[in-house]
């Protein structure tokens, strides 16, 4: 008898982007006329820069040579790109690294669930309400919680709400927990954090033993000066945190695959014996054992994001989102709805007019404007009444999205 994993069963809904795609389906196919816009799930819409494109098909081709063909790399990336992501992401920012403590993945949302596997499920998880939902679930599917209440909390896990009353940075948590959850610029908010504010983060992982889980998929778009984009600018953090990036939006990776996780060699885990293990060689084990690495190409792409040439080229297209942004943020502040984000990241957070649910604005927005958003309740409850836009599209779609929702619910 196959017996599963009822942690599974736990969940209870479909996951917020599938439900998406099914409820814009629905109305695709009973109106087949309409021109639909999806500023939605947060696909990149813009090609390749061009070196990463060249550096891309130069590796191919090297695949089809003797004396330059590579077979199974090491799983945890090539030396070659954590130098590369060394010298060009992390020194500029005052952020000393070895290679050995960067490790190259498929991607960051991976990365995120991957990380539970190193640690034992009798740790108690904070994670942010409204939050990216890869969080909360991966968590309820390895067994750590129990059963969600009637707002959709989950027992065992401690819920941080990011509200505009604590300007969407979430207060300490009033009890000990063991490992926190923070991703800023913040998915789904679009909101930043300062250093100060990290500050106090750090510090209580340290006092508390604790480890951060810190997602900066989106550093590349902050524009805001003095703004952190690793957690390792903050003075002790090398001590407690794990950092997830991703090459998926900052360089159009989406359907490439590459991410990274920054380990450490001070991260410290705690054996039951009160033994401390360095998490950084449980993590290559984990990797050697499970994975098989990123392709040669890929990785050879993602180097070339940071050449001279590339990072031109990949920065142009970072502003053409950004400049998405300002369309829409500006745009929405003219027809009266109230927003944030949109400044230092490719995500605007707004609320729902007229009072509707984030649901019943999905379907008014999708039916009545032809456009796709993501509805803020499909991030955590504390969501509920907002919504969330991405920059991520087309110009001239853009503007004619913005344009409708103004003839919608302009003043």
């Amino acid at each position: 008898m196959a017996l599963i994993n009822e942690n599974y069963l736990k969940l209870k809904a479909g996951y917020l982007f599938p439900e998406i795609a099914r409820r814009v389906r629905e109305f695709s196919s009973a109106n087949p006329a309409a021109k639909i816009i999806r500023l939605g799930i947060g696909d990149v819409t813009q090609p390749l820069a061009p070196a990463v494109l060249k550096a891309f098909h130069e590796a191919v081709d090297d695949l089809g040579t003797t004396d330059r063909f590579a077979g199974y790399g090491p799983e945890q990336g090539y030396d070659w790109l954590s130098e590369v992501l060394i010298e060009k992401c992390f020194k500029p920012l005052g952020v000393e690294l070895k290679p050995h403590e960067i490790f190259i993945s498929d991607g960051s949302k991976c990365d995120c669930a991957n990380m539970l596997d190193i640690f034992a499920l009798d740790n108690k998880v904070a994670i942010g309400d409204p939050v990216y939902p890869v969080y909360n679930d991966t968590n309820v599917m390895v067994g750590r919680t129990g059963e969600a209440d009637e707002k959709g909390y989950y027992k065992g896990v401690v819920y941080m709400p990011f509200t505009e009353e604590n300007n969407f940075v979430p207060e300490l948590p009033k009890e000990k927990v063991d490992i926190i959850y923070l991703c800023f610029p913040n998915n789904p908010t679009g909101t930043v954090a300062s250093k100060d504010e990290l500050k106090k983060w750090v510090d209580y992982a340290n006092a508390n033993d604790a480890v951060i889980f810190f997602d900066a998929a989106y550093e590349a778009f902050i524009t805001t000066p003095g703004i952190p984009h690793s957690i390792y600018e903050i003075e002790g953090a090398k001590s407690c945190a794990i950092e997830f990036r991703s090459f998926s939006k900052t360089a159009g990776f989406t359907g490439v695959r590459c991410g990274l996780v920054v380990i450490p060699d001070e991260v410290k885990g705690t054996k039951q014996n009160g033994e401390k293990h360095p998490l950084n060689k449980l993590w290559l084990r984990r990797m050697t054992t499970k994975f098989n690495g990123t392709s040669y190409p890929v990785q050879r792409a993602a180097a070339a994001v940071y050449s001279e040439e590339g990072w031109q080229q990949t920065r142009e297209i970072i502003d053409y989102y950004m400049e998405n942004a300002r369309i829409i943020r500006e745009g929405l502040a003219e027809a009266g709805i109230t927003c944030y984000g949109g400044v230092d990241s490719p995500y605007i957070w707004l609320k729902t007019p007229q009072g509707l649910s984030s649901w019943d604005f999905f379907d008014k927005l999708l039916s009545e404007c032809h456009v796709v958003g993501t509805p803020g309740s499909g991030f955590g409850p504390s969501g509920e009444g907002y919504f969330r836009l991405s920059a991520f599209g087309d110009r001239d779609n853009i503007k004619t999205a913005v344009e409708r929702i103004k003839n919608k619910w302009g003043n």
